[in-house]
């Protein structure tokens, strides 16, 4: 029997969500009524795709609309990729091409820039064009190790304060933290209603989780705004002779400044019989090491690809962001699909950027998925040049794109989509 790839019904999206289930090895069986409700009233159903067997479903893709910051602070309209699974028995048959495919067209005819998406496994999304773009990075703190002053109990000395706060308090302050570091943090990806609601136990998490409500303390500066907000579980570990060796893990941590920054995890590592805090990922060059007399304290556990992009629109996706110096670059865009290919003049001065099609000889060759990988400044020019990922036609043109694209810090996305 041939195998049906079309957008799922309402009568078929429990089955849908049991095939996500099974592909991410969470749970068998269909999901509770709860959930499916839950799920099915955020979703949009013409952005979710099924291939069915015998009226099985055997393999799930689903899109949705996202707000991306890029470098300088704009955003543009991403493409959100999640929900991507192959029954174990029906891989290797070209489903996942033909679902992306389906996607990809319906995302450019509707105007969005980029796709985005965070892999789960290296290998599979080079293919369509998605590169890596943002890295992420989770430091292990020895608290002990850690050189602050045990007398002290985390509260700032510079007018700020630190206060414990419930979820209620998270859902009102927390979009408005976010949102302001979403201003200005490339990387940064929008969080809905929703998200706001399923990570402080409002709505329904998967179904095999269970909710346990979290720590959560906010950062007010000297004149009373909330500029800073922490989140966190601990675990309960005593040693042999009753000593606490207890973990924090950081669910969810923002600072819209550095004083800010200092006196969360300032806090977190005063706290009575943690032993061991986890930062959960953060940006690679994130200032938590330095932030403690004894930087050795923190070790990096996890050091990783994270949000993979893929462009849509090369001059609105290359116009959307600033850039570090004035030049021109003429850029040799290949794509295999055929959805963003081309050779651009990417103009930037201080009058502003313009990116435009060209017939001009060009200065570097590279694929769509090399140039998403560029796009929020995080890889180098020279570096895919010399992995043989992108090539310079003229001399130099490797070093200035490298002046031109790269950032004074990394980008960072804390979510999982």
């Amino acid at each position: 029997m041939s195998l049906d790839v079309r957008t799922v019904a309402p009568s078929e999206f429990p089955d849908w969500m049991r095939a996500v289930r099974t592909g991410f090895l969470t749970a068998g069986g269909l999901p509770s009524e709860e959930l499916v409700e839950d799920r099915r009233a955020d979703v949009d159903l013409s952005r979710v795709q099924g291939v069915f067997d015998a009226g099985r479903c055997v393999a799930t893709f689903r899109s949705f609309a996202q707000q991306l910051t890029v470098v300088g602070g704009a955003t543009v309209t991403a493409d959100a990729v999640t929900g991507v699974t192959v029954t174990p028995t029906h891989r290797r048959r070209g489903l996942l091409s033909r679902m992306m495919a389906t996607d990809l067209a319906a995302a450019k005819e509707r105007g969005e820039v980029v796709a985005s998406l965070i892999a789960a496994e290296y290998p599979i999304y080079g293919r369509y064009g998605f590169g890596p773009a943002a890295r992420a990075a989770e430091w292990e703190v020895d608290v002990r190790r850690a050189g602050l002053d045990p007398r002290r109990s985390g509260q700032p000395a510079d007018g700020g304060r630190i206060e414990m706060v419930d979820g209620a308090d998270i859902r009102k302050t927390g979009p408005e933290v976010h949102a302001a570091l979403a201003a200005r943090q490339p990387g940064i990806v929008s969080r809905g209603e929703r998200w706001w609601r399923t990570h402080t136990g409002v709505a329904p998490r998967a179904d095999h989780e269970t909710w346990t409500e979290p720590f959560s303390v906010v950062h007010r500066a000297a004149n009373g705004e909330v500029d800073g907000l922490l989140v966190y579980g601990v675990d309960d570990k005593w040693g042999d002779s009753k000593q606490p060796l207890n973990t924090a893990s950081v669910r969810d941590m923002i600072a819209l400044n550095p004083a800010a920054e200092r006196a969360l995890w300032h806090y977190l590592c005063s706290v009575d019989w943690i032993a061991t805090v986890r930062s959960g990922y953060r940006a690679p060059d994130d200032l938590l090491p330095l932030l403690l007399p004894d930087p050795r304290a923190a070790r990096i556990i996890t050091d990783t690809d994270w949000l993979w992009l893929r462009m849509l629109d090369v001059p609105r996706a290359l116009e959307a962001r600033t850039y570090a110096v004035e030049a021109s670059l003429v850029l040799d865009v290949r794509d295999e699909a055929g959805l963003a290919g081309g050779r651009f003049l990417l103009d930037a001065s201080d009058s502003g950027v313009r990116c435009t099609p060209t017939t001009r000889s060009a200065d570097l060759a590279l694929g769509v998925g090399e140039l998403s990988t560029l796009y929020l400044g995080d890889e180098s020019v020279r570096r895919l040049v010399d992995l043989g990922r992108a090539e310079e036609l003229r001399a130099g043109a490797a070093t200035t794109a490298d002046a031109v694209f790269r950032t004074g810090r990394r980008p960072w996305c804390p979510d999982v989509f």
